[in-house]
């Protein structure tokens, strides 16, 4: 049998509930308090939210960097005539 759009939209659902289970896990075994300062503020949060805010940071400039390369490539390339 050939793989449809649904069994695919399903692994993709199957994949992210497993990967919400992973981040609910981390979350609950990560409760301590920590302090974090940044550029003049300051205050107290949980490590795994704060472990979560660098991870997100992290994807979020990863993101900008690539389509920013993404960007500069496509005026790069020469336009073809549209019909």
């Amino acid at each position: 049998m050939r793989r449809s759009r649904t069994s695919a939209v399903w692994t993709g659902v199957i994949v992210f509930a497993v990967v919400l289970v992973l981040l609910l896990i981390f979350i609950l075994q990560n409760t301590q308090s920590v302090r974090i300062s940044y550029l003049g503020a300051a205050g107290n949060v949980s490590l795994a939210v704060a472990m979560l805010l660098a991870a997100v940071a992290g994807v979020l400039l990863t993101a900008i960097a690539g389509s920013l390369r993404i960007w500069q490539l496509r005026r790069r390339l020469p336009r073809s005539p549209r019909r």
